[in-house]
């Protein structure tokens, strides 16, 4: 019997991603940030929803996957992410479906993967159409409380 999870898709730079829906609270569209002077520039700002404090996380200035030609976050979208121990925002290009996908498909990370982004990855499942990169929510998250300290 195989087991099947949930997985959020997103898009970042050239790379399919997804994240255990378990993980993700919501999805919004990325509001206007407040700046948080002399921080890292991973860190894009904060964000006040419904009264609690988020740190917003640039995944491609973390992941080091270059900059978008658009100026601002115009069209981005934020993802919601709750851990045991860690809420973070993660800013990514565009959100995809909600797809199930079953250990039958799941790989080891791929060796093209940057490995800026490799210590993130659980692995790969094999789509009909594409590769889709598993994210470690826990592990990701956690970039919000590293970068912040």
């Amino acid at each position: 019997m195989t087991n099947s999870i949930q997985l959020c898709t997103f898009r970042l730079g050239g790379l399919h991603l997804g994240i255990d829906v378990l993980s993700v609270q919501e999805v919004i569209k990325c509001p206007a940030l407040t700046p948080v002077p002399l921080a890292p520039t991973e860190i894009e700002g904060l964000l006040n929803l419904r009264g609690q404090i988020l740190t917003a996380i640039d995944l491609r200035r973390q992941f080091s996957l270059g900059s978008e030609t658009s100026e601002g976050n115009e069209g981005k979208m934020l993802i919601i992410v709750r851990t045991r121990s860690i809420e973070a925002a993660l800013l990514v290009d565009s959100v995809g479906d909600v797809i199930d996908v079953t250990d039958d498909s799941f790989e080891e990370t791929a060796a093209n993967v940057p490995a800026s982004v490799r210590p993130y990855i659980l692995g790969v499942h094999k789509l009909e159409k594409r590769l889709l990169h598993v994210l470690d929510a826990e592990a990701t998250a956690s970039i919000a409380s590293r970068l912040t300290l």
